[in-house]
């Protein structure tokens, strides 16, 4: 499996909303298996290049999509779907969104809009966003949007292993365009978080790059 092709399959499944792709640091031939995390701010997904072909992984709900969401109840945590059912039931612990706190500071104009229109707690530590989660028997817990975030991807690496059956330590993650070096900085720490390579950002100029190269790589999507 070459990486380019693993990156070139991403690219055109996601390209209209999701462009530059952050890519593993190691890009060595010890990288081993590679999946593609569309982390995105509602759904997520997986796609994996293998046998000549790009694959969806579907997850253990048999869905495409995973909600971006992770909620907490008095017994469990839960991530996806069983996280998105309960929503209206426990609103104030159910968290969604936070890709859009992700690198921001607390007064950034953008989270002080967020924040209004969320129905759990967001609270300022040393300047940042951290979403406040009351657990139980009265403790309160703070996460970072990063802490949140790598639950997710954590959950999607999770998911990419029992359907390939084998340990996944590389990821292709993608972001949005529009995101400054913080945001982008912040989702590579929810990536370490989460058990996978540290990632670095791959400009639109070198995805693009990448496209018209594949042709070398004799890999087809």
């Amino acid at each position: 499996m070459g990486l380019k092709a693993v990156a070139f399959c991403i690219l055109l499944l996601f390209a209209s909303s999701a462009t530059p792709l952050l890519f593993p640091t190691n890009l060595g031939n010890k990288l081993g298996t590679v999946i593609g995390i569309d982390f995105g701010t509602t759904y997520s997904r997986i796609v994996v290049y293998q046998k000549g072909k790009m694959e969806i992984i579907a997850n253990d709900q048999w869905n495409q999509i995973t909600p971006s969401c992770v909620a907490f109840t008095d017994t469990e945590r839960l991530i996806g779907e069983a996280a998105k059912d309960q929503a209206l039931l426990n609103p104030e612990r159910t968290i969604f969104d936070v890709k859009r706190l992700i690198g921001r500071k607390y007064d950034d104009p953008e989270v002080q809009r967020e924040i209004k229109m969320l129905p759990y707690y967001v609270v300022n530590k040393d300047g940042k966003p951290y979403v406040q989660v009351n657990m139980t028997d009265g403790e309160t817990k703070v996460f970072s949007p990063e802490e949140i975030s790598a639950m997710i991807l954590q959950r999607m690496k999770e998911t990419a292993e029992s359907y390939l059956g084998k340990k996944i330590d590389s990821a292709v993650v993608t972001v949005p365009a529009y995101f400054n070096d913080a945001q982008r900085q912040a989702t590579k720490d929810a990536v370490t978080i989460a058990g996978l390579q540290v990632a670095r950002t791959i400009t639109e100029h070198m995805a693009a790059s990448v496209a018209y190269g594949l042709g070398e790589l004799g890999d087809k999507c």
